[in-house]
């Protein structure tokens, strides 16, 4: 090229080499820089990560399921100011609602939830010594922790584990045949991390609760002792149920206020009813 330009004098040579050192500068030349790429782990597609709020239980009796969970698993009262139907276990609510016949939720979309001891062979005695049904005894997975699982006198599955770099609620158990697609679903609609729970096992993480999903028929969770699920967006309710239904979401019930807040209903992966709600 600079042959070819340098027989049109040297006035134009100098040109050349100008616009050729301008182009470089402008990253016109050579190979093309790489695009910035968002952290590993993390949604591209999500705006944010919302954050993980409440499970729902179905049952009969509200009062007696708060009394229940705060006597043998810690709950401790909700924040002043709110109805007296639920308890905080950490940063998450578990909330209680009217359901004369929940089905069990073993089997469900929303299969089982985690709870995390410091002493799991005391909690179990302690648990057996009060009657409460123990489902599975004491096993230890090689790699990951000790853990048991019970089940509360309205059809709630629970695993007890001991996990000391998680304590209190520790996860949600999902079911679903694509339990891979579930995932992607997660993240792309809620954001959160992708991470492997003690390096083994496939998870999505959204602040210190994990979400883990196994491959299995399931059916709706509405119904059941686990009735739904639910996360919190720091957005406008309106503007992120636009969000999310630009990506495909179903929402069962539109945006509304309730109480001091705003909730909606999307159905998730296998069936699983969500609670998207802005505090």
């Amino acid at each position: 090229m600079v042959q070819s330009v340098s027989k049109r004098g040297p006035m134009t040579l100098v040109l050349a080499v100008l616009v050729l050192a301008g182009q470089a500068q402008l990253g016109m030349a050579g190979p093309p820089t790489s695009t910035a790429q968002p952290p590993a782990g993390l949604a591209p597609a999500a705006t944010e990560t919302l954050t993980y709020d409440h499970v729902h239980f179905g049952v009969p009796d509200p009062a007696k399921a708060v009394e229940w969970y705060a006597k043998y698993l810690g709950g401790q009262p909700g924040p002043r100011g709110e109805p007296n139907d639920r308890l905080l276990f950490g940063k998450t609510r578990f909330i209680f609602l009217k359901t004369d016949k929940p089905l069990p939720s073993a089997g469900s979309a929303v299969d089982h939830i985690g709870l995390s001891v410091p002493d799991l062979a005391a909690k179990i005695k302690e648990l057996q010594t009060a009657g409460v049904k123990i489902v599975t005894p004491i096993q230890e997975e090689r790699g990951l922790f000790k853990h048991a699982f019970i089940e509360d006198p309205w059809g709630a599955k629970i695993e007890v584990l001991q996990d000391p770099e998680t304590l209190g609620f520790h996860h949600v158990h999902l079911r679903a045949p694509d339990p891979e697609g579930a995932f992607k679903w997660y993240l792309e609609m809620f954001g959160g991390a992708r991470r492997k729970l003690k390096g083994r096992v496939d998870a999505l993480k959204y602040g210190d609760v994990w979400i883990l999903a196994e491959k299995g028929e399931a059916t709706p969770s509405e119904g059941h002792a686990i009735d739904h699920i639910g996360w919190r967006t720091t957005m406008d309710l309106n503007a992120k149920a636009a969000e999310l239904k630009a990506k495909g979401v179903k929402f069962t019930t539109e945006p509304r206020p309730f109480r001091d807040i705003h909730i909606s209903y999307v159905e998730g992966p296998a069936a699983v009813k969500i609670e998207l709600l802005h505090r």
